[in-house]
């Protein structure tokens, strides 16, 4: 009963956002019916009838049947903070966007911008998350510490940015979905006068927002 009454009520949200091509006749769903509340209706309904486990796996789908902005991402940050949990990059949420900080000790040697290969399964964790939630863009932000000429940080966090992106690339993340962008040490988060600080600083950030459509 469950399943027939759901299916009923998914039926009819889609056949009230569809539209009709003016010029071709072809019925077509509302951009507003990618993030809109009456997907998020369904979506939790779907949700309801399910463990946890599975409304959670089912967030994507949910994406695709009109889920909300906020929800997607709610979803998305959870498994990114399970998958991601004891490896030393730091999950952060400032409203629909999601953000990774990678310390760049756990990601690159010192003064290298190779990914170091103990770092792969993290980002191979990272990747899988960012597969299934397909509807969203990412900046890649590299950051580094004050020490040196200005020039040469800029170049090394420019690399360790686009690095990582080409990373996630080969993990089947396509390219258009990835901004890498280097900006050496013009913004740092900690004080670059002692080592604590200066580490913190170096860094490359995943910022990961939704997709506007």
């Amino acid at each position: 009963m469950k399943k027939i009454t759901i299916l009923t009520l998914l039926a009819f949200f889609i056949t009230a956002c569809t539209t009709s091509d003016p010029y071709t006749g072809e019925k077509k769903i509302r951009k507003s019916v990618k993030y809109g509340a009456a997907g998020a209706v369904v979506c939790g309904l779907i949700g309801a009838t399910r463990n946890s486990k599975s409304a959670r796996n089912a967030a994507a789908g949910c994406g695709a049947i009109g889920a909300g902005v906020g929800a997607y991402m709610d979803h998305q940050e959870a498994e990114l903070r399970r998958e991601l949990r004891g490896t030393g990059v730091q999950v952060a949420r400032n409203g629909d966007q999601i953000q990774l900080i990678m310390p760049s000790n756990i990601t690159f040697n010192t003064a290298e911008y190779a990914i170091k290969s103990s770092f792969y399964a993290s980002l191979n964790s990272v990747a899988k998350v960012l597969y299934k939630y397909k509807d969203t863009n990412l900046d890649v932000i590299g950051h580094t510490d004050s020490v040196g000429k200005d020039g040469y940080n800029r170049e090394l966090s420019y690399k360790r940015a686009y690095s990582v992106a080409d990373y996630l690339t080969a993990q089947g993340i396509p390219g258009n979905r990835l901004s890498p962008l280097g900006l050496g040490e013009s913004q740092p988060i900690a004080n670059n006068n002692n080592a604590s600080g200066r580490s913190q600083n170096r860094r490359v950030e995943l910022y990961i927002t939704a997709a506007q459509y």
